[in-house]
């Protein structure tokens, strides 16, 4: 079970969200160890037949990605007095408004262009998402409105300039 932090600190639960490829569980890990909170593996949520879905290269729907986000909602429930970085590609509004139902969340979206995601999802050995879905991850794409707890960070910069630039902006309380 996470452990509690004092009541006068907040625990942040930070989502970091981005289509395959941006960086997220690299990004998530890091920034998780960082913040000295836990990180949780969104992909580890995903029940058998999505995995098998994405691996034989068609795209989830909504009817698929439901069961997979509410698990991760409980998650993030669970760890709500003691904050964690969670890696979701939380594509939608609608995914993120599910997400929220465990509270008030900061999603960090890692952006980047079509042509690195597909160039680093090919590179990318043991993983079940082929290259070839990244197209579909981009025309679900909604990224974050002005009206959402967002932070948009270029997820081609370096991994610690990455990290470094997260933990400035948090700092600093912009959301």
């Amino acid at each position: 079970m996470p452990e509690k932090r004092p009541a006068t600190e907040r625990a942040p639960r930070i989502v970091v969200m981005g289509v395959s490829g941006c960086g997220k569980s690299t990004f998530g890990a890091r920034l998780g160890a960082a913040l000295r909170l836990p990180f949780l593996e969104g992909d580890l949520f995903h029940p058998p037949e999505n995995r098998a879905a994405m691996a034989a290269g068609r795209p989830l729907d909504d009817a698929m990605r439901g069961p997979w986000l509410d698990r991760l909602a409980q998650a993030l429930t669970a760890y709500r007095e003691t904050g964690c970085v969670l890696s979701c590609s939380a594509l939608k509004r609608a995914y993120r408004d599910r997400l929220r139902q465990a509270g008030p969340l900061l999603f960090l979206h890692l952006a980047l262009d079509p042509q690195t995601a597909r160039a680093r999802v090919g590179t990318r050995s043991g993983h079940y998402m082929p290259a070839t879905l990244v197209e579909s991850q981009f025309a679900a794409l909604e990224p974050p409105a002005a009206d959402e707890a967002a932070l948009v960070l270029d997820a081609t910069a370096s991994r610690d300039a990455l990290v470094q630039a997260a933990l400035s902006r948090l700092a600093a309380g912009r959301r």
